[in-house]
């Protein structure tokens, strides 16, 4: 169903197609070693930006065991398996760490079917987020976001959001258990556009990108073209030189982003 962003070097990556109710909801690239995904690239649904309450948690079976399901379920209230924490973040691993939050890359604030929401509260489509940068100007970006693709993207919006590689790790029981962003990015591709959007706006088309640091201070969210956020994660991260986050840079009809 599309294109993935392209350059990723490290081959231990594990690509998910995040499934709910047997159908496609998002794609994700997961680093099974810091147990954190890489980016999540979805289709963006106009929205009225509401969070969804009391939505359960869940993990990936198929990342566990080559049988496991390929839909997503909820965490068992009665324990997880060893090859379920081997093999990803569990809730545990938040449960003493409160200076971090659980940061959607996929945000419910960006889909619109119940469904799709429900999907996004997947702990493979999270990472440990500064809570003063994830409710502050982070959380902030997000709608942002989403009122610009809301009110001046007339067809489909793709977005890929994102981590660098470095960071350290939040530990349990002595044990490096999952990995902490250095900052987070994201970049958005919408080629049918308002040409008569206001022009602070309209040269933000047909795509921008933006990062910031995950950290208390400093975290202020820089939004840059497509091509300057490129140069600045081919720096932090392990990608090659034809790194590219949307096929053919989002300058013709896209061919998409899910899998």
């Amino acid at each position: 169903m599309g294109t993935p962003p392209r350059g990723y070097l490290n081959r231990a990556y594990r690509k998910i197609c995040q499934r709910l109710q047997d159908k496609p909801r998002y794609v994700t690239l997961y680093n099974p070693q810091r147990r954190i995904p890489v980016y999540s690239a979805y289709t963006f649904k106009k929205s009225d930006g509401e969070k969804s309450v009391d939505q359960p948690w869940m993990f990936e079976p198929q990342l566990a065991s080559a049988l496991g399901s390929s839909n997503m379920e909820p965490f068992s209230p009665t324990g997880n398996t060893r090859m379920l924490m081997d093999s990803q973040a569990s809730l545990e691993d938040f449960a003493d760490v409160v200076q971090y939050e659980r940061g959607h890359l996929n945000p419910d604030q960006h889909q619109a079917d119940p469904v799709d929401k429900a999907a996004t509260y997947a702990l493979t489509n999270i990472v440990p987020q500064i809570r003063e940068f994830n409710v502050g100007p982070w959380g902030q970006h997000e709608d942002r976001i989403r009122q610009r693709l809301n009110n001046y993207c007339r067809g489909t919006a793709y977005i890929v959001t994102g981590t660098t590689s470095a960071g350290n790790m939040i530990r349990r029981n002595n044990n490096d258990r999952v990995g902490i962003p250095e900052y987070m990015w994201t970049a958005y591709c919408c080629t049918d556009f308002d040409r008569n959007a206001p022009y602070l706006e309209r040269y933000r088309f047909p795509a921008f990108g933006a990062y910031g640091l995950n950290d208390r201070v400093n975290n202020a969210v820089v939004e840059v073209p497509l091509k300057t956020l490129e140069k600045f994660l081919k720096g932090r991260m392990d990608v090659d030189k034809n790194f590219q986050i949307f096929y053919n840079d989002c300058t013709r009809v896209n061919k998409g982003v899910l899998g």
